[in-house]
């Protein structure tokens, strides 16, 4: 079992940024994955990335390449998603997931974080 919390939703202008984080309760995770998902009212939840906790291999959604990062940090037992050059339609509900690599689906899922960006 993994509890994931998320922090770090707000209001920003366009081109601004934000940085998530997600805090997971396990701290032994090298046999996960952790991902951020968001979603839009009305619409399905949309993989944003993910990291292998070992290794730290990453992927990313075409629509946040090259202005999302996501990273882990090991000490902390943390994850980030780093948002930069928002635009409006990155404003959803955020939520961080972790699954066994194992696995192809995310078991885990925090409480969701919003995120709003105006134009």
């Amino acid at each position: 079992q993994v509890q994931l919390v998320e922090s770090g939703g707000g209001l920003v202008q366009a081109g601004g940024s934000l940085r998530l984080s997600c805090a997971p309760s396990r701290r032994f995770l090298n046999n996960y994955a952790i991902a951020w998902f968001r979603q839009v009212p009305g619409k399905e939840r949309e993989f944003v990335a993910s990291i292998r906790w070992s290794g730290g291999s990453t992927d990313y959604a075409n629509s946040v390449k090259g202005r999302f990062t996501i990273s882990r940090d090991n000490a902390k037992t943390m994850v980030y998603l780093q948002m930069n050059s928002l635009k409006p339609e990155d404003t959803a509900v955020y939520y961080c997931a972790g699954r066994s690599i194992i696995k192809t689906t995310y078991d885990y899922w925090g409480q969701g974080t919003q995120v709003t960006v105006s134009s």
